[in-house]
């Protein structure tokens, strides 16, 4: 059985791309993330005035090209704390895009990952700052069940089956999932969603408050439940158990059980 991709903080050297290498123009370079799909992300300039990232996907890979993140980022950056884009390109063995470095630290830095509550709390307050402050009603991009069913879509047209879905969704048969995923619950508040809420996404300060979001390449309006049910379900796979209720309480909304096991449906097989 196929399990989901996993992203890691990389603890062996990790190969610089060429292309990066000429980036930095001397700059230090240091592997800060894989995600396990052909993205990485790169720390340029470390502690000088020229801090930077970098995440560069090499050619045919699913993140390869990043015209859609950057025009978010863009977008957002004018509401909420988000990198500035730097700059983005591609050449003919991948494709990269430059963000200044931003303060703070991910919350799935050893630091937090050592303090789960406080992190666990911030990834809830940082969520609902960034749904308080992003306008809907001026939002270009949708995050809409009916566009994220196209992957569901995609990926039984690629011959995948039910055994090869993970977290106990192969019980089903592909016309029941597309089913269940074709009606979802009813909207609670629609939203500007982050697309990818996972507690790495959120950046902590020194003393562990919020203090951005990073990885915005699905923004787009949304039941705020379609963040929430992954937000919170992210503190599991990087905390462990108990810590799910600490985004909810944080946010400021009670655990919606009907939705948390759509939305966390959705993003499984979509």
């Amino acid at each position: 059985m196929s399990v989901k991709p996993l992203a890691f903080i990389p603890e062996h050297d990790v190969a610089v791309p060429a292309r990066l290498l000429v980036l930095a123009q001397g700059d230090s370079v240091r592997p800060v993330w894989v995600n396990g799909v052909g993205g990485m992300t790169f720390r340029m300039a470390e502690g000088t005035a020229r801090e930077r990232y970098v995440k560069y996907a090499a050619a045919g890979t699913p993140e390869s090209d990043f015209a859609r993140e950057a025009e978010r980022m863009e977008w957002a950056g004018r509401f909420s704390p988000v990198p500035e884009v730097l700059e983005r390109g591609a050449d003919e063995d991948g494709s990269w895009l430059s963000t200044r470095a931003m303060a703070g630290a991910s919350a799935v830095d050893p630091v937090w990952v050592a303090r789960p509550e406080q992190a666990a709390r911030a990834v809830g307050i940082g969520l609902r700052a960034m749904h308080d402050a992003l306008p809907i009603g001026s939002c270009p991009f949708s995050w809409s069940v009916e566009d994220r069913m196209a992957g569901f879509e995609a990926r039984v047209a690629s011959g995948e089956s039910p055994a090869d879905w993970g977290n106990g969704y192969s019980r089903f048969t592909v016309d029941q999932a597309r089913e269940m995923l074709g009606t979802p619950p009813p909207i609670d508040k629609l939203v500007v969603c982050h697309g990818d809420a996972c507690a790495p996404n959120t950046l902590l300060d020194v003393d562990g408050n919020f203090a951005g979001h990073v990885d915005l390449g699905d923004i787009g309006v949304a039941d705020r439940w379609a963040d929430l049910a992954v937000a919170a379900w992210s503190t599991e796979w990087n905390y462990g158990p108990g810590y799910e209720r600490l985004v909810y309480e944080a946010y400021g909304v009670q655990p919606d059980a009907e939705r948390i096991a759509y939305y966390r449906m959705l993003w499984d097989l979509t």
